[in-house]
């Protein structure tokens, strides 16, 4: 029977409360402790200090079907004879060997549909991103290169969108029937304050040039050879700035050019009775960023700096055919560009021209009747809601008569239905695989990457709908 002597006091139960056999104790320690103890328990803990040594060959980083592969099989069947040809490096000459062009196209197919749109995030990748490191194969890419190579083939990428859809057309995989168009406006590589009207853009003018004779002068009286290399890139940098103004305003001057004459403001007060002049224009502005960029209503609403991307895709197969890139906010003129592009490029002409609202045009719609092909677009609704819009109209021609017709018949609104299931479609991938902003300036930039997304897009779209790749 216990008594109350030998219950523990209470200063001897808080002592063994906080007892250090009751700890929780850190592994280092409880492994040293329970070295060679009968009982305790044996674990194995991590050593993130050792060193290891694994043999890997790349060829068994991706699994057979991953569509890595895919992609540098498709590489592997487009023309690169004129990348090689490029290429200043040679056999038995002097210098590095250069990167494989199959090697930096892949790259940038993969990056494409991966959603990597940054060179500098492309370098990344190829050293700790196992498709990445596949697709280079051992060989060392830089930035640098990746992004002069994205921008600088615009017309190889061109020929290789005409060179796959037409093997496809001759092997009767793809017919261009029935084709669609849709316009998509895409931000620019600039801000809405870059933006300046002409005296601004003539002061910055004046400003960047007298720095850069300032910096030349500067350069010419510093001997050091490392202060020499700092405002060398100084001086480099208020040229590049110099050139882009000078840009600017010769993209002024084309822009008064193709504008209409208008009135004159008058700087003294106008005689009594004379009634109030008309509001004035606005000047026009032109970025100091990117000169070929203009300000364009947004598909949420917003006027941001963007360039139209135009796709024609084929409706029965969702490939595209053709693209261009314009500075120009509305579609009503692309529909007869287009039209003429894609039979260009595969002298053919479509039966049936898909389009939305905002390409209704009724010239453009006389010139697609005139050469063949039934355009399919809804006719303008009139504010007068008793007046149909598909009734035929007094001043209408045969064409436009027939086009009406055609759009009010159960046939032409069933046909006009696989248009929002075509382009649409393309658009949203396109937009899914980072197409809402482009990091590069000018049209022609802009253009080449646009066509990257093409290629990608239409890869993807025969490894679906399983075509056989062309070799």
């Amino acid at each position: 029977m216990s008594t109350d002597t030998d219950q523990p006091k209470p200063e001897q139960r808080h002592a063994a409360l906080f007892d250090e056999q009751e700890l929780p104790i850190p592994a280092a320690r409880r492994e040293d402790d329970a070295g060679g103890v009968p009982g305790a328990a044996r674990v194995m803990s991590p050593q993130r200090d050792q060193v290891e040594l694994r043999a890997c060959d790349l060829e068994s980083l991706l699994a057979p079907d991953h569509p890595a592969r895919t992609v540098w099989a498709f590489v592997r069947s487009l023309d690169l004879a004129p990348l090689y040809a490029c290429i200043k490096a040679v056999q038995g000459g002097a210098g590095r060997p250069a990167i494989d062009p199959a090697i930096l196209v892949a790259l940038w197919l993969w990056a494409t549909l991966d959603g990597v749109g940054s060179a500098r995030e492309v370098d990344r990748l190829c050293e700790r991103d196992n498709t990445y490191r596949w697709l280079c194969g051992g060989v060392g890419v830089n930035y640098h290169s990746l992004a002069d190579f994205r921008t600088e083939h615009e017309a190889w990428l061109d020929a290789q969108l005409t060179r796959s859809i037409a093997s496809l057309l001759d092997r009767k995989l793809v017919t261009l029937n029935v084709v669609a168009q849709d316009g998509l406006r895409v931000r620019a590589s600039a801000k809405a304050a870059s933006f300046r009207r002409r005296g601004r853009l003539q002061q910055l003018m004046a400003h960047a040039h007298t720095q850069v004779q300032a910096l030349k002068a500067e350069l010419d009286a510093d001997a050091g050879a490392s202060s020499r290399r700092k405002q060398a890139a100084r001086e480099r940098a208020a040229r590049e700035r110099e050139q882009r103004l000078a840009q600017a305003l010769a993209t002024m001057q084309e822009i008064d050019k193709r504008a209409p004459k208008k009135a004159v403001a008058v700087k003294n007060e106008p005689p009594a009775g004379t009634p109030p002049a008309a509001k004035a224009e606005p000047e026009p502005r032109v970025s100091t960023t990117d000169t070929e960029a203009r300000v364009m209503k947004m598909a949420d609403g917003g006027f941001r700096p963007a360039f139209n991307a135009q796709l024609v895709v084929d409706a029965a197969t969702q490939l595209i055919a053709a693209v261009d890139v314009v500075n120009s906010g509305s579609d009503m003129n692309q529909m007869v560009p287009m039209h003429a592009q894609l039979q260009r490029r595969y002298e053919i002409t479509p039966a049936h021209w898909l389009a939305d609202g905002g390409f209704t045009k009724l010239p453009a719609i006389e010139h697609l009747a005139e050469h063949g092909t039934a355009p399919m677009l809804p006719p303008p609704k009139s504010r007068n809601p008793n007046i149909d819009p598909y009734e035929p109209k007094s001043t209408d021609s045969g064409h436009l008569v027939a086009w009406r017709q055609r759009m009010a018949s159960p046939e032409g609104k069933a046909l006009y239905t696989q248009r929002g299931a075509t382009v649409e479609c393309a658009n949203a991938q396109l937009r899914r695989r980072g197409l809402q902003q482009f990091n590069v300036r000018g049209l022609t930039k802009t253009r080449a990457v646009l066509l990257w997304h093409a290629l990608a897009h239409n890869l993807m779209r025969m490894a679906s709908l399983n075509i056989a790749l062309v070799h």
